[in-house]
């Protein structure tokens, strides 16, 4: 049976639905419910076994959002974004000296304790040790505010942080800064800020919605296609990542009917964008039957940019990386394969099961997209044609690994990766 092609006209109109009348899809808020249960209506007509798992996690809720930086002996306001999993100041406004904080090098201090009582203007946006976290938690900050450094913009980026951090050493106000305030800031000699939030974290659900297609051989290796319908806030995702849902929906769709030897199970993650949530807490629940049974992983994360070019973050053998390399040549497209370990996408958990795993991005700058996480990250930044092309690469790629007599890689990660992949699961998620 031959395979339909995917439909650009399809692509489309679940973009809209997802951009245009869904909007925003903040993790634990009825926007992401609202996409899950879209996701899992389409899902469903194309003949998937469908089931949504719920899982706990904290909602980001803020009514209000407040900086402003004295300079020159005048306050001026500043935009700023509450980063996910850390508190807001319950309202009250918060007032402290500033010091700029140079993270890459300065956390090899022996103590922070200058930091004590002070605004942090902390120069990265992630912080990707658990003792360096615990060394800056220990300072006791006012408050923090967090510098994209790889986008020298002129917007607040929203932003999330590990829940798992936060869970054992507690957490202090953290905001998200434009680089480009922040070099105002420093040009100019910001002295004092003060910080205001309404609002902050609550317990809340999020859900993972699992679509499963059949294979003539159920107890062979499970192939997967993944992607995360959760948005940052004030975003309405566009690419990040409206193209991975789109791109798993239609991929359902011409993979459905196909005739195939391994099972597919087709999974939309929620809370991805604090970071990997909804793919960790589908990992920690199936461990036993990932271990047993998983055979790959393809993960969709943003790569609808208009001007750029393909990133495959492949975690697993070389030849994983060859063969599906082939498949995007024979669409003209080309991927540059990158076999380091990032534990900012969906398929990293999957990963650290032992599963060989890649995510397809799409950059356009070094940093990744100049639209990262903006209100600007509208369908106007999306290459319908060039996501259609993308996508054909891999439903190639999944139909010949669904009908292989044997899987054309080894089912397994290197031990240099698995190294740095257990090492990342154990201190930025806790581990289990």
């Amino acid at each position: 049976m031959s395979m339909d092609s995917i439909s650009e006209q399809n692509l489309e109109k679940h973009l809209s639905k997802l951009v245009d009348d869904i909007g925003v899809r903040l993790s634990g808020h009825p926007g992401e419910k609202k996409a899950a249960d879209y996701i899992a209506s389409v899902m469903e007509d194309c003949g998937g076994k469908v089931s949504i798992e719920e899982f706990p996690m904290r909602s980001r809720v803020v009514t209000s959002q407040h900086l402003e930086i004295e300079i020159k002996d005048a306050w001026d306001s500043f935009a700023c974004s509450l980063h996910s999993n850390t508190p807001g100041t319950d309202g009250q406004t918060i007032e402290a000296p500033v010091v700029f904080f140079e993270s890459t090098t300065e956390y090899n201090r022996d103590t922070l304790e200058h930091l004590a009582g002070k605004a942090v203007v902390h120069l990265g946006c992630h912080i990707e040790s658990r003792a360096a976290y615990r060394k800056l938690i220990t300072a006791k900050p006012a408050f923090v505010m967090m510098v994209d450094i790889r986008f020298p913009g002129t917007h607040a980026l929203a932003d999330g942080f590990f829940p798992s951090y936060v869970d054992e050493l507690g957490a202090v106000p953290m905001v998200n800064l434009a680089y480009m305030d922040a070099w105002r800031m420093k040009t100019e000699g910001a002295t004092s800020a003060r910080l205001n939030v309404q609002g902050g974290m609550e317990p809340a659900t999020s859900q993972n919605v699992i679509a499963d297609f059949p294979g003539t051989d159920e107890s062979s290796k499970i192939l997967f296609l993944g992607a995360h319908h959760d948005t940052q806030a004030d975003s309405v995702g566009a690419d990040d990542n409206g193209t991975g849902v789109i791109g798993v929906l239609e991929l359902a769709r011409v993979l459905a009917d196909q005739p195939r030897k391994r099972p597919l199970r087709v999974i939309s993650f929620g809370c991805e964008e604090q970071l990997s949530v909804g793919s960790a807490a589908y990992v920690r629940t199936h461990r036993e039957e990932l271990e047993e049974r998983g055979g790959f992983m393809f993960n969709l994360d943003s790569y609808g940019s208009y001007m750029g070019w393909n990133d495959l973050v492949a975690n697993g053998p070389e030849t994983m990386g060859n063969f599906i390399s082939n498949h995007f040549k024979r669409v003209d497209q080309y991927l540059n394969v990158m076999p380091r370990i990032m534990p900012y996408a969906d398929h990293f958990p999957f990963v650290a099961t032992g599963i060989p795993s890649v995510s397809l991005l799409r950059s356009n700058c070094t940093g990744g997209r100049f639209f990262h996480h903006r209100p600007d990250d509208d369908a106007s930044r999306v290459s319908i044609p060039l996501v259609a092309t993308l996508l054909n690469a891999v439903a190639s790629t999944m139909e010949e690994l669904g009908n292989a007599d044997e899987l054309p890689f080894e089912v397994d990660v290197p031990k240099d990766q698995k190294d740095q992949v257990d090492a990342f699961w154990v201190d930025l998620f806790g581990g289990l």
